[in-house]
């Protein structure tokens, strides 16, 4: 199954992975939307439906040409994302005519159009909201220093309460107590949350190709986390981070832990954005970010 080309859009599928991973894969950015998994669990919310942009020059024959188009509907109204790359002239102001704005540009696609875009009347504005968080894996796995002394208490005191813990790296085998920690994460919430694309991702770990881990305490399923390698392999992006929290600082201990069992070669971890949420963003601020990956709307004038 093959992405056709614009104006065509079709439903985003499981069958078009091996025609979209490759691709994403090669984004710069580190956007953490923009991967298959990221679209893919979440297709339903937003309503995704794909298409291929032929660049300046390209051809609709070939299918290994060209990014993507991504429409999608938020809040009754609809918007457009393109992860690889802006779309020529005559293919954006098609756009704007059935989208009401363009969602999610990132940097490497902005950056070379900007100034013509401004210049159409296209009002470019930061997305702080949907800023991914970016940390240094280093830091997160050592929590050196003065700046991260209550984490490090918390994990030391998590490690002197439960003395019986254990890493394990995600796989198969593991997905039945995932399930279980997760459905009691749902029952402690009293919230589905993202209960759904969380579960899926489950479900279909190896189709995927997510990487993870899983923690046991005194021999039962703890807490978990799943995500995978972006941005050309520098950068591993944290999708879903679930525990029971009757273990008295298991979060901090979860994030320390997978930082530090993380190959070398990952030198920053992303720990997507905070959509806004004062308690969410107080949270993700308080392990010092060493940067975001920024994101940008566009809209007519």
């Amino acid at each position: 199954m093959t992405v056709p080309c614009y104006p065509d859009f079709v439903p985003l599928d499981i069958e078009l992975k091996d025609s979209m991973h490759p691709r994403l894969s090669l984004t710069a950015d580190g956007v953490s939307e923009f991967t298959f998994s990221g679209l893919y669990l979440f297709r339903n919310k937003y309503d995704y439906r794909i298409s291929r942009n032929i660049p300046e020059g390209g051809s609709k024959n070939n299918a290994d040409e060209g990014g993507f188009i991504i429409s999608g509907k938020q809040n009754g109204k609809t918007f457009f994302s393109t992860p690889c790359e802006p779309p020529n002239d005559e293919i954006l102001e098609s756009l704007f005519k059935t989208h009401d704005y363009w969602k999610n540009i990132p940097e490497s696609v902005l950056l070379p159009v900007k100034e013509k875009l401004e210049k159409k009347g296209i009002v470019i504005a930061e997305d702080r909201d949907n800023f991914d968080y970016l940390y240094y894996r280093n830091d997160l796995a050592e929590l050196a220093g003065k700046k991260y002394h209550k984490k490090k208490n918390h994990v030391n005191n998590f490690l002197a309460a439960y003395p019986d813990h254990e890493l394990r790296q995600m796989s198969a085998e593991h997905i039945p107590a995932a399930i279980e920690i997760l459905d009691r994460w749902r029952k402690d919430k009293e919230d589905d949350g993202d209960y759904k694309s969380a579960r899926e991702a489950l479900d279909l770990f190896d189709v995927l190709t997510l990487k993870g881990a899983i923690f046991f305490i005194d021999g039962k399923p703890a807490a978990y986390c799943l995500g995978e390698s972006i941005s050309r392999g520098k950068m591993f992006a944290v999708h879903f981070e679930k525990a029971i929290e009757e273990y008295k600082g298991i979060y901090q201990y979860v994030n320390q832990a997978f930082a530090a069992s993380l190959p070398r070669f990952f030198t920053l971890i992303n720990r997507e954005q905070d959509l806004g949420n004062e308690g969410l963003r107080q949270a993700k601020m308080t392990y010092r970010p060493c940067g975001f990956v920024q994101k940008y709307t566009g809209k007519k004038s």
